[in-house]
């Protein structure tokens, strides 16, 4: 799987500069940037302190804020100075994602209060594309970054927008900036990082349609697997995400979850729901384990987790889990999990957890 990273930060900032160098001689300050409210000069100043910022919460490790510092520009910086701050920023972005372990996570608001690498990645190539586009509206130039940054950062951050006919015109619709076919325009938006649960020895981390599509077709979704690879349920469940995904129908919360053992940073397996709750609050989990990751009571301590959090949601009102008759070890794990048996048909039994 390609990493969002930062080789696409570096792109997306190259391509963000060398179109505004066209334009260094134009007056940046008395045009406003698009729709903003904020002028050329502004907007192009903004994309550096974001990406300057997203550096220093993966620097620093931020948990609970933003990192409290600012940069401000040099007194009398041109038009081509912006842009050096822009790069320089850009890079040294860039390293700090190469040089950060993937488990790493750090503040960041919405929704669930923290980020990966890849989240800030994709947030950072975000600003940069956007904004771009801003400043070259506000000074009349034309401006389409690559397809394959734009649906990086869509099958990233934005895993609730169902695809549309081409990646950068479903971003710019997506984020209140244009509009597609058969679509109502867009007035409020949010990015959304991808959720994570953590027990006493795992980390479950949400997969986003980017990493469910790479492990639908036999890739590892970014994850060190224990076992080389994960389990074929895994790879069914993350079908049924991406599928969910194209048809706009995905909520990331009821997805699918990687099961990272913290010791050691390696999947053991994954864990999730089949779809969102229904109007009665009943969903349905499932879960599998690879064969390295069986026997130490995994997929238990995952279980209780999740189940756990989803009572506790107002949305959330019964859990069932279906398992092979045959698979005892399974039964054991959703008996342990505080699941009762319910029903069965000539091939599962059905379990329930109720709040």
């Amino acid at each position: 799987m390609r990493n969002t990273g930062g080789d696409q930060v570096q792109e997306a900032v190259a391509s963000c500069v060398a179109l505004l160098r066209t334009a260094t001689d134009r007056d940046w300050e008395g045009v406003k940037a698009g729709g903003l409210s904020w002028s050329c000069r502004e907007t192009a100043f903004h994309v550096a302190e974001d990406l300057i910022a997203y550096a220093g919460q993966l620097a620093g490790r931020a948990q609970d804020r933003y990192v409290p510092f600012e940069i401000v520009p040099e007194e009398g910086i041109d038009n081509e100075g912006v842009l050096d701050v822009i790069e320089t920023t850009g890079a040294l972005f860039a390293a700090t994602l190469r040089s950060t372990p993937r488990e790493v996570r750090a503040f960041h608001p919405y929704p669930f209060r923290s980020a990966n690498r890849e989240g800030f990645a994709a947030m950072g190539i975000a600003e940069v594309l956007l904004h771009t586009h801003d400043i070259a509206e506000g000074l009349g130039l034309s401006y389409e970054p690559p397809a394959e940054l734009c649906e990086s950062v869509l099958t990233t951050i934005f895993p609730d927008v169902r695809p549309g006919p081409a990646p950068w015109q479903t971003l710019l619709w997506a984020t209140g900036r244009g509009d597609l076919p058969g679509r109502a325009p867009v007035t409020q938006w949010r990015w959304h990082n991808n959720l994570v649960h953590p027990t006493d020895r795992l980390t479950l981390e949400g997969v986003t349609p980017a990493a469910a599509a790479d492990l639908h077709t036999g890739g590892d979704g970014g994850f060190e697997w224990v076992d080389g690879e994960p389990f074929e349920g895994t790879r069914v469940a993350s079908g049924m995400l991406v599928k969910a995904y194209e048809e706009g129908l995905l909520r990331p919360e009821f997805g699918v979850f990687v099961l990272v053992r913290r010791e050691d940073g390696r999947a053991v397996g994954a864990m999730g729901f089949h779809a969102a709750p229904d109007d009665e609050g009943l969903v349905e989990i499932g879960y599998d384990l690879v064969e390295g990751g069986r026997g130490h009571g995994y997929a238990t301590e995952a279980l209780r987790a999740l189940s756990a959090w989803a009572l506790a949601r107002d949305d959330v009102r019964r859990i069932i889990a279906k398992v092979d008759q045959g698979n005892l070890a399974s039964q054991g794990v959703v008996a342990r999990a505080g699941f009762k048996k319910v029903g069965e048909d000539e091939e599962l039994f059905v379990y329930e957890l109720r709040g």
